[in-house]
């Protein structure tokens, strides 16, 4: 296969997620907008973080004085889960340069993440391929983010719709798309009760960190009683 056909095929792979994603951009440009951020910041903001969860939650905790230390702890702390991203493809990336592997990695999100596993069980992962997925993804939150901070004064205050609301929504259709039954009832409750307790009584980013310990030690629990729990059950049958 060919370099400009291994990027066509990235490009066919990531569009649906790509244009899924532009709603998000628009309204975080909005959001960050009704922030006071301009245009070139939202940009730049986008650029440089290029991470939906924690410009989010950036943009929530905005406020002036700018509470640099939490939006910096926030930040990798919605982030830590690339750490593992990056080393289930590390493997994977033997045909790339060092540049490559700096520069994919640096714009990877968990679209072209998934994508990338799924291309590396039947093929060589080749930058052609990263590089075609990764560049129109970028491109795409790039502009959309940077038409939501214009056109954000005209469309007011996006909460009166009830917009805010949507990237919480989509983690809920993540969540239901991957339950897998009993554990994954206990780690979401887990992590919901745990998290939710914490942001009343210590307030963000720290709710992140105890719904994230919650729901990892109710999995483990969970998952660890599983299988007992299925021994007894083939026993009596």
């Amino acid at each position: 296969m060919s370099v400009c056909d291994d990027a066509r095929l990235g490009f066919s792979d990531i569009w649906p997620a790509m244009i899924a994603a532009m709603p998000f951009g628009l309204l975080f440009g909005a959001l960050a907008a009704g922030k006071g951020l301009s245009p070139l910041e939202v940009f730049a903001m986008s650029a440089l973080v290029f991470a939906g969860g924690a410009q989010f939650a950036a943009v929530e905790m905005w406020a002036s004085p700018t509470p640099v230390l939490a939006l910096i702890f926030s930040t990798l702390l919605i982030n830590s889960r690339h750490v593992l991203m990056s080393a289930s493809l590390a493997p994977k990336l033997g045909g790339f340069s060092t540049g490559q592997k700096l520069a994919g990695l640096y714009y990877m999100a968990d679209e072209n993440w998934a994508l990338a596993e799924k291309r590396a069980r039947l093929r060589a992962l080749t930058p052609a391929y990263w590089f075609g997925m990764i560049v129109p993804f970028v491109a795409g939150w790039l502009a959309m983010s940077m038409v939501g901070a214009l056109v954000g004064a005209a469309l007011g205050d996006p909460r009166r719709f009830g917009a805010d609301f949507a990237f919480t929504a989509i983690f809920i259709a993540l969540t239901a798309a991957f339950w897998k039954g009993r554990v994954t009832a206990w780690t979401v409750a887990a992590a919901g009760i745990a998290s939710a307790l914490t942001y009343k009584l210590a307030g963000p980013p720290w709710h992140v960190l105890a719904g994230a310990l919650s729901g990892l030690a109710a999995a483990w629990i969970a998952a660890g009683a599983e299988p007992h729990r299925t021994a007894a059950t083939e026993a009596e049958r």
